[in-house]
């Protein structure tokens, strides 16, 4: 029986949690926009460089599944788990997610690109 390879898995899961963290970017770039900030510049620059970044992984996520024939599908979702296939020349494996480890892992990837948007920010 043929198994996805080890190397692939990050390559898969961030074809789920970039996406993700594309969303919240997404609805907190909003909140800022018409929120009650002072100054929304630099929280708006830091979220529109956090989503670059995140935009340039996904890119590179997806060029990683097409050359390799990867193939991502999100099958089922309740209120504890959502389940996916991952599929890989022939090859069909499910994992199911807890939904609290997916939206911590989207929050720790948040702190991550906010982190590096941070640097870029500093540094321009």
């Amino acid at each position: 029986m043929a198994y996805i390879p080890i190397e692939t898995v990050p390559y898969f899961e961030a074809a789920i949690y970039l996406p993700m963290l594309l969303i919240v970017l997404e609805k907190d770039y909003t909140e800022i926009e018409n929120g009650q900030f002072k100054f929304k510049g630099p929280y708006i620059y830091l979220i529109e460089e956090a989503r670059r970044n995140v935009e340039i992984d996904l890119k590179n996520t997806k060029a990683y599944l097409r050359k390799h024939q990867l193939k991502v599908v999100r099958k089922s979702r309740d209120d504890l788990f959502s389940e996916y296939e991952f599929h890989y020349a022939g090859t069909l494996e499910i994992r199911r997610y807890a939904n609290i480890r997916l939206r911590n892992h989207v929050e720790e990837l948040l702190k991550l690109y906010l982190k590096k948007a941070l640097i870029s920010y500093s540094n321009g």
